[in-house]
């Protein structure tokens, strides 16, 4: 399955609706609309207005569709949710054209509004929805018939697992499920699984299996018996891009938490992985972008200043670079202006202290306003990380953590952040006990996400700049 491929189909379809749509709605409001005010047959003109409403009416259209999420998970699509989607974000589209366009629309009364606005909507609709329909209709029959599938790993090697599998694998069709292999909770001689899927290890290797395997989703079908192992499996996989289900109890069933997603797929919980609606995410991605390239406008002078400090202040190279690890615990490189002599870690990793000798005086400035982090506005313009969340760690550091606080891995389901509740609440950690304590606020920051609490943390972050009370 090429999901690049796939979603360009849909985005080029939406261009083209956009493009007819507009086309259409222009001329038939010369004939409908404008003709019926001046009271005699307007010509229909193609204008400047004509030719680049064809281009902009459909960059508008694919816009708040993105940042609906429509363009997310492809190939996990309902027909019927998509039905709803599409209705939902015509509604609001042609609203906001209404109010930008239409509204200066000459017209003989007020019904010829709505006749513009039905005239529009009807449009956009039909010809956004019908070749949505034909592309989903054939995706979903290919997924039937096996013909695409995500590579499912299943965790679990006893009955449970093994039911679920056969139940799976015999229904008509398929729920697209393709799998790979099982692992298992604890090493056996023999599993029961053993004829029917290739067994691929235990739990305590997830992380690589998952990599090695080009996993996409997880079904959890452990036994009652291994059921403390739980928190151990999510641990381990949260930091991953993860479908996860697990088998329900009877309980689960009973207290309404199955929710039925295909009529022809095994009754499973879906573990919600989503933090925040698909919008707000979209549209925090959209003001890190828009805020970062305003920043370093706005910043030059100051960039210009503290190039100058720290070249003065001591030899060696201006940016200070180094690994640190992002979402789903992908690496990256992240900047900062250097506020250490060279060579400070030529003895290994360390954390950076209240009195650091190896702080240079202009560094300790830096750090005090929190001046040495601005460079990383273009670490989040390349998406490596947000204005708001968790601070980014070395893996070094985060193979310690672990071992005191396996949960630090939820951390890694969001960009990490130049400013973040932690460093907010906490500020600098000093030493691998001080992380785990900042951990709690960046684990409450990630619980309750949303675009208030960022802006809230941004105000935090200035007032703790202009009060020069970083350290």
């Amino acid at each position: 399955m090429n999901k690049r491929l796939q979603t360009a189909k849909y985005v080029i379809s939406d261009f083209i609706a956009g493009s007819i749509s507009w086309g259409l709605f222009f001329i038939l409001r010369k004939i409908l609309i404008e003709s019926a005010f001046f009271g005699y047959p307007i010509d229909i003109n193609y204008d400047n207005k004509f030719y680049s409403g064809l281009i902009i009416i459909p960059f508008f259209w694919i816009f708040i569709n993105y940042l609906s999420g429509y363009y997310k998970d492809i190939y996990r699509r309902s027909r019927l949710k998509e039905l709803g989607q599409t209705l939902i974000i015509t509604i609001v589209g042609v609203v906001i054209i209404f109010f930008v366009i239409i509204l200066d629309d000459y017209v003989f009364y007020y019904k010829n509004y709505y006749r513009s606005i039905l005239i529009i909507f009807g449009l956009q609709f039909i010809l956004t929805y019908i070749p949505r329909l034909i592309l989903t209709t054939r995706t979903v029959h290919r997924i039937q018939d096996r013909i695409f599938g995500f590579n499912t790993l299943l965790i679990g090697s006893n009955r449970k697992a093994y039911d679920l599998f056969k139940e799976m694998e015999a229904e008509q069709k398929s729920a697209g499920n393709k799998f790979i292999g099982f692992v298992s909770v604890s090493e056996k001689s023999k599993y029961i699984l053993d004829k029917h899927l290739k067994y691929l290890g235990n739990i305590n290797n997830l992380p690589q299996i998952i990599d090695d395997n080009k996993i996409e989703e997880v079904i959890i079908a452990i036994e009652t018996s291994e059921h403390y192992q739980i928190n151990n499996i999510i641990n381990k996989i949260d930091n991953k891009q993860l479908v996860v289900k697990i088998i329900p109890t009877l309980y689960d069933i009973l207290t309404g938490s199955v929710k039925m997603t295909s009529l022809y797929s095994a009754p499973l919980i879906q573990i919600s992985r989503d933090l925040l609606p698909e919008w707000q995410l979209n549209v925090k991605r959209l003001i890190d972008i828009l805020f970062s390239i305003i920043a370093i406008i706005i910043l030059i002078p100051v960039y210009i200043f503290l190039i100058t400090g720290v070249k003065i202040s001591s030899p060696g190279p201006i940016l200070y670079t180094h690994e640190r690890i992002g979402r789903y615990g992908k690496p990256f490189k992240i900047f900062k202006f250097r506020s250490m002599c060279v060579n400070a870690e030529q003895n290994g990793p360390a954390l950076s202290t209240r009195n650091d000798n190896r702080i240079t005086n202009f560094g300790r400035f830096m750090r005090k306003v929190r001046l040495d982090e601005i460079p990383q506005f273009f670490n989040v313009i390349k998406g490596e990380m947000s204005l708001v969340g968790p601070r980014p760690e070395r893996q070094y550091f985060i193979d310690q953590i672990i071992k005191e606080a396996p949960h630090y891995t939820h951390l890694q389901k969001v960009r990490p952040g130049i400013t973040s509740l932690g460093q907010v609440k906490f500020g600098y950690a000093e030493n691998i006990k001080e992380m785990i304590e900042r951990l709690k606020y960046d684990l409450i920051y990630i619980e309750n996400m949303s675009l208030y609490i960022d802006f809230k943390i941004m105000i935090y972050t200035i007032k703790i700049i202009l009060q020069r009370r970083g350290k």
